[in-house]
């Protein structure tokens, strides 16, 4: 048997083999349904998109590719087409020893692209199993998102732009999830994207705020009443709830949603991890952090997501070393730099923080934010009039209840001057205006001293609420048979295979002898893992050298080769013949050969 690493699979982008090269958006949308379908198998670990699609269009070893994203398989394919017609291949390639172990090609009409999408997703997981142990796999795994190929062409070109994340390609990526809707109104994957272009240009500033999030929510809404259980809606849901209505509590009930649906969802994942970091419980923000790691590596979200943990952890330095690494690949990473200056404040790098305030271009920081940061800043030097003219002015800024992060700072201000009181009273502001701005400065180290108030722990109560009824993934293992069952179906097994000898047959999978013993796949897979300690290349394999042992030592076969009769034997290639044959003997086929014929 081998371990659970072998369980898991990074899916690079296909590659675009069409005449004019105008259908890379086929190409991205084929890698993501593969990799949204494999992600469905709990077992398996699936390296999640942004992580994949790093390694586009590059030219590096794929042992470099499975140590970057620590994974034992790649799937790698391509795609061709041509009017109505589509071409795909596609090819598994074990990471150790950089071995294909499977290919297919299938040619088809366009109109059947959702069949083929959840053919190769079967196909992979059940070489998968065969090859490295149990895994449930769904008689489906592909979900089919639309019957209108139009509206589906609408959607990839929509999220292809859209994960460029600039205000210019993501207005497109809006043009074509409307066209999508035309087509088909009830496409959820159309609803979410405009959700999410919509949030994306609110958040970011490059809309009116409360425009794109009346239109965001809009969307929200008709993807709810489509399907309340879809992840990425539910991810939606709890942003949402978090930075429009600063209610924890329900944000946290809709990210635990997203992963019971989807445990795969590295962004879902990530913003678990970063609700622990809210009420600073490191234990559990960490583990939904390493899930993230897990599955998307590269991301640069996932690596400000770990800066931010080992900043509100109170481990700078290690904090420090990610953010330098994220302002270098983009110097203008405005969360980067803002964590970043606030560990400056706290380290007392006057001087250094004012450098980098200054090369912050003023439109990419509010007038309010930098005014609170310079106080902050000042607090060190507060005997300095500039402190005093800088507080005042903080203090008549933070008099509008829509100044969000003049109260944030103020809050943070007053806490550090252990005026306590006046700090739980701007404190109220995240209830009577629900302040997200407010939430994030509650538990920050720039508060410090406030956190031993007697009366932090009561609105720590009060503002963190956890789920009553917390939402867990408990899929049933539809697999698992009783000692009884399981004693009767390996016998039928054992008198079948020695009886009809199926590993004869060199196309035999997994799925076809468990249909002519008349059971589930996933039976079986079990069967063999759990009771025989063997996956199915390992059971098979062994009764084809018992095979080609009796054939090799029978005199009348003497005129035909080692290789020749490992193909009577029901092995297809030479390779692998030689691979288990050595495993299972501890010798080469030639000598196994010669120590019968002396």
């Amino acid at each position: 048997m081998t371990n659970s690493f072998e369980k898991s699979i990074a899916v690079l982008p296909f590659v675009n083999m069409s005449a004019d090269g105008a259908n890379e958006f086929f190409c991205d949308g084929i890698t993501e349904e593969i990799i949204t379908a494999l992600a469905q198998i709990d077992q398996l670990k699936v390296t999640s998109r942004t992580s994949s699609f790093y390694f586009k269009g590059k030219q590096i070893p794929i042992s470099q590719i499975g140590e970057q994203l620590q994974v034992g398989n790649i799937l790698e394919g391509s795609v061709r087409v041509a009017g109505d017609r589509l071409r795909i291949t596609a090819q598994l390639i074990h990471v150790a020893d950089d071995s294909q172990f499977w290919t297919e090609s299938w040619d088809r009409k366009l109109e059947n692209i959702f069949d083929i999408q959840d053919e190769i997703s079967l196909l992979i997981a059940d070489k998968l199993r065969e090859h490295f142990g149990h895994l449930e796999i769904e008689d489906q795994l592909a979900e089919r998102p639309t019957q209108n190929l139009n509206a589906y062409e609408h959607l990839l070109k929509g999220k292809k732009l859209f994960n460029k994340w600039n205000p210019e390609d993501v207005n497109l990526a809006i043009g074509h999830f409307e066209e999508a809707l035309r087509s088909d109104p009830q496409m959820i994957d159309a609803h979410t994207g405009l959700a999410d272009a919509y949030s994306f240009l609110a958040v970011a500033g490059f809309a009116p705020r409360e425009e794109a999030w009346t239109k965001s929510i809009s969307s929200i809404q008709q993807a709810e009443s489509i399907d309340p259980d879809n992840a990425p809606l539910n991810y939606l849901l709890a942003n949402q709830a978090f930075f429009t209505e600063a209610n924890y509590e329900k944000a946290l009930q809709y990210a635990q949603k997203a992963i019971a649906s989807k445990p795969n969802y590295s962004e879902a994942q990530q913003f678990m991890s970063f609700l622990y970091m809210m009420r600073s419980d490191g234990k559990k923000a960490e583990e939904h952090l390493l899930y993230a790691k897990s599955i998307d590596p590269l991301n640069e979200e996932t690596k400000f997501f770990e800066a931010y943990y080992y900043y509100r952890m109170e481990e700078y330095e290690k904090s420090n070393a990610l953010l330098k690494e994220l302002l270098t690949i983009n110097p203008r990473n405005l969360p980067a730099l803002l964590v970043k200056a606030y560990i400056l404040i706290l380290q007392d790098e006057s001087e250094q923080f004012e450098q980098l305030l200054d090369s912050v271009p003023t439109e990419m920081i509010m007038p309010d934010e930098r005014l609170g940061l310079k106080c902050l800043n000042l607090l060190k030097h507060r005997t300095r009039e500039e402190f005093t003219t800088t507080l005042a002015e903080l203090e008549k800024q933070s008099q509008s209840n829509t100044s969000f992060q003049a109260h944030a700072y103020l809050y943070m201000v007053y806490s550090t001057l252990e005026r306590y009181e006046d700090a739980f009273a701007v404190l109220e502001n995240l209830f009577d205006n629900q302040s997200s701005i407010l939430l994030l400065a509650f538990a920050d180290p720039l508060a410090g001293s406030i956190h031993e108030h007697p009366k932090f722990e009561g609105y720590k109560e009060r503002i963190f609420k956890i789920p009553q009824t917390p939402i867990i993934n408990k899929k049933a293992n539809s697999s698992a048979l009783d000692e009884a069952t399981s004693k009767a179906v390996m016998q039928v097994l054992e008198a079948f295979v020695s009886q009809d000898c199926p590993y004869l047959n060199p196309s035999l999978s997994l799925r076809s002898l468990a249909e002519q013993i008349e059971i589930h796949p996933n039976q079986l897979s079990w069967l063999l893992n759990e009771k025989l300690n063997k996956n199915f290349n390992e059971y098979i394999n062994e009764r084809r050298i018992e095979h080609f042992k009796k054939l090799v030592v029978d005199p009348t076969n003497s005129h035909i080769s080692l290789i020749g009769l490992a193909y009577e034997s029901g092995f297809s290639s030479k390779t692998v013949f030689n691979t288990a044959f050595k495993r299972f003997t501890g010798m080469t086929p030639k000598a196994y050969q010669k120590s019968h014929q002396s």
